[in-house]
């Protein structure tokens, strides 16, 4: 029974973080970046997603229905934060300001971009953080299933971290035009995930 709920946490949490899927999100969300801030911003965002799911697993349940807060809900905002996010990188628009010295603006875009979007909600949104949550109740507070599934989630956010290492590559390969291209291609992409973030949390509350 142990081996079959590692399968199904194995694959389950494969396919919703999606971890190949990831690249182009992390070349998109790192353009201009120097190597070193791009793999601080890998394993920034690995550690933060890491966190997040483990905790999703141990206390998730728990803490969303003491705060009174749903899925749905967390679906809902965000959508909302992820299609502002969206917009930025299709408009051009960004976030440091004129007035703030270049390593200043590097550091904080490594410490935003690692937080929000990458480590949430690309690696752990509501899909992940519902998975987790479901595996932890199928688990059912036996301590080897949980340990599996947290060695699960250890294990898909590192192959995440694997995938953002060879992206640098794919962002020389592709060269400045493309990276413009690819940035406003996927900034587009990540409009209408949020938009359908938003669709799929109205739908559970109204439908």
């Amino acid at each position: 029974m142990s081996v079959e709920f590692l399968l199904s946490a194995a694959v389950t949490l494969f396919i919703v973080v999606d971890p190949l899927g990831l690249a182009p999100a992390f070349v998109a969300l790192t353009d201009g970046l120097p190597p070193a801030a791009r793999r601080q911003v890998g394993f920034r965002a690995t550690l933060i997603a890491v966190a997040v799911l483990v905790g999703a697993a141990l206390v998730g349940d728990w803490l969303l229905s003491h705060l009174g807060i749903t899925l749905p809900a967390f679906r809902i905002a965000g959508g909302i934060l992820l299609f502002a996010v969206a917009s930025e990188m299709v408009l051009d628009v960004r976030m440091e300001r004129q007035s703030r010295t270049a390593e200043q603006a590097v550091e904080e875009r490594v410490r935003h971009v690692a937080a929000f979007p990458l480590a949430i909600p690309l690696m752990a949104g509501p899909g992940a953080l519902t998975a987790a949550i479901l595996l932890a109740g199928q688990a059912a507070g036996d301590p080897a299933r949980t340990a599996l599934l947290l060695g699960v989630i250890v294990a898909v956010c590192g192959l995440c971290l694997a995938v953002f290492h060879f992206a640098g590559a794919i962002s020389r390969g592709l060269g400045i035009t493309g990276n413009i291209v690819l940035a406003r291609l996927f900034g587009v992409l990540l409009a209408a995930l949020a938009v359908q973030y938003v669709i799929d949390g109205a739908k559970a509350v109204w439908g």
